[in-house]
């Protein structure tokens, strides 16, 4: 299972694999599937990472351009060009250092543009969704500045998800490891040193419903890529697909999620991950101790 580890930073390092890294959203977005539109305004996005910080989060993962399903992120008819993006980003990433400097940042974008911005403004981490698949220049600006990085896994572009071939298992699992050891290979090649990288089995991206969950049963073989596990199941479709029985038939709504992503999470854990990316941060973190003891216990 998961083996203790220290996660280089733009600045600094965490440490990896004794306890379970909480780390908060903050979407920054008009259409984001689970909390779009909310905390448009600089000030109630700033407010509310600092909110999660208060509640326990290790760090936040800041996006101002949604990947959800059906989205034309990725594309080069994006919606959301890198100025729009910065401008939606930069206040409060720079907000949130401002009130709390020693936040560790993450910003959830495949631009290498708003990388390279959002790295000199402070964050320390980018979470690429597209395992630098989306935008050719990305790997070098982390290289570059010495970024911790989120290598993850996707499918296809966001609006070609619903539309990907069903996988049998051990189908499934192989292209997901062998998905993030490609990107590993174009990252390392790029200069980015080992110990700067953990990789995200991307729930959702281009995973059919039933998928995910044979995925989240199979997680910890991906632990085989000798990188930490970073895991983000938080309010995702297939939970509310699974939770319809109990919403007269139709899927559950995001923020009905909540009970469901605390067991999806606790399972991810079990299986090896080593940070969970949450929308709720207090529950969040009040699960994980819990499970770190179940694990701890069987040491």
């Amino acid at each position: 299972m998961r083996t203790v580890a220290n996660w280089r930073l733009r600045t600094r390092a965490l440490e990896l694999g004794r306890r379970t890294l909480v780390c908060g959203v903050v979407n920054v977005t008009p259409d984001s599937f689970s909390d779009g539109g909310l905390f448009l305004s600089s000030d109630e996005a700033a407010s509310h990472a600092i909110r999660l910080i208060e509640e326990g989060a290790d760090l936040l993962d800041l996006g101002a351009e949604s990947t959800r399903p059906g989205s034309r992120a990725g594309g080069v008819d994006a919606l959301v060009s890198a100025e729009e993006e910065q401008a939606r980003l930069l206040p409060v990433l720079e907000g949130v250092l401002k009130a709390r400097p020693l936040a560790v940042l993450s910003v959830d974008t495949y631009k290498a543009a708003t990388a390279r911005a959002a790295l000199q403004a402070g964050a320390e981490i980018v979470n690429d969704a597209s395992g630098f698949a989306w935008d050719a220049g990305l790997a070098q600006v982390c290289a570059e500045i010495g970024a911790g990085v989120v290598v993850s896994h996707t499918r296809g572009r966001p609006e070609e998800w619903r539309a990907q071939p069903t996988l049998a298992p051990d189908a499934l699992v192989a292209a997901v490891r062998d998905g993030l050891a490609a990107s590993l290979r174009v990252a390392r090649e790029a200069g980015i040193k080992p110990d700067r990288m953990v990789v995200d089995p991307g729930y959702g991206f281009g995973k059919r419903f039933g998928e995910n969950y044979a995925l989240l049963r199979r997680q910890s073989e991906l632990l085989a890529l000798g990188c930490p596990l970073f895991v983000g199941l938080s309010r995702k479709s297939f939970l509310g697909r699974t939770l319809a029985p109990l919403f007269d038939g139709s899927d559950a709504p995001p923020r009905a999620r909540e009970n469901a992503s605390l067991a999806a999470m606790t399972a991810a854990i079990l299986n090896g991950a080593s940070i969970v990316r949450v929308h709720e941060v207090r529950p969040a973190v009040e699960a994980a101790r819990i499970t770190d003891a179940i694990l701890a216990a069987s040491e």
